[in-house]
């Protein structure tokens, strides 16, 4: 439960930390793109040389973004697996019985497996890590403004998502002290198959829920204690402004982006 930071928030002073929130979120985008449009291995060696710099010049510790990895751990082995097995291709690498390996399917497996890893790293580098849930929620806002025209509750849903992913580290924590609890009254969670282990939750489910509907009703009624009554009349406290480093690092995102496409098109090393 320790390993899990989807959410954490790391204060810090470097330039990632100081660029706008939109254009963090922008950049997020354009690296999500770039991400998928990717389909040679001289396209994804740019863009792996664009996530350690980025994540370089977050000074966040490297164990930080490791410890994020662990809990995909079962999602990248499974993906690995069924992209191995279930791939199919001309001639097989190996077989035994219905087994068949094709290169295709290594080399799906690891594409895929790639992918999974820099969009967790990317959202950790440009979003979660180095955005607070202020700053976060003020830049989607103004993003999504123009949807307010045709009436849709921007500030609500902004504040709903800044909310969600400030409270996972909260309920992380929440996890860990009832399964502590439960343990110290002799349950056990590790030992078992998986029926058993699945089982052995349910002590620890049924109270994790109660805390949360707790604390979201104490988060409600500090709101309305503060004459919070969603986002019409709502002024700022901080005021959003694009500077000239928000402007150069959307530049090299955006040339990024484009010289992704191009080297896809005009110098493909082995296309996947």
């Amino acid at each position: 439960m320790h390993d899990l930071v989807l959410g954490q928030f790391f204060p810090g002073d470097s330039i990632i930390h100081r660029l706008d929130p939109r254009a963090k979120l922008i950049l997020l985008l354009i690296f999500i793109v770039m991400t998928f449009a990717a389909n040679s291995v001289s396209a994804f060696i740019i863009l792996l040389a664009a996530a350690v710099v980025s994540a370089a010049l977050t000074r966040i510790p490297p164990s930080v973004f490791i410890r994020g990895m662990k809990p995909l751990l079962f999602l990248l082995i499974f993906t690995t697996v069924i992209n191995v097995f279930m791939t199919g291709g001309e001639v097989p690498l190996f077989e035994f019985g219905i087994i068949h390996i094709y290169k295709e399917g290594i080399i799906n497996a690891v594409t895929v497996t790639v992918r999974i890893v820099l969009l967790v790293l990317g959202s950790g580098i440009f979003l979660t890590y180095t955005t607070s849930p202020i700053s976060l929620t003020d830049g989607l806002e103004t993003l999504l403004s123009p949807l307010s025209k045709i009436h849709l509750p921007v500030h609500e849903f902004s504040m709903m998502m800044t909310i969600a992913l400030r409270f996972i580290p909260t309920l992380v924590e929440e996890t860990d002290k009832i399964m502590n609890a439960q343990k110290a009254r002799g349950a056990d969670f590790s030992s078992g198959g998986l029926i058993k282990r699945a089982k052995a939750l349910l002590p620890v489910i049924i109270p994790l829920f109660v805390s949360a509907f707790k604390r979201a009703e104490e988060l409600a009624t500090a709101m309305e204690c503060r004459c919070y009554r969603g986002g019409e009349g709502r002024g700022r406290l901080h005021v959003l402004r694009y500077r000239a480093r928000d402007a150069v690092f959307l530049t090299v995102g955006a040339s990024l982006l484009a010289a992704v496409i191009a080297i896809n098109i005009l110098y493909p090393i082995y296309r996947l």
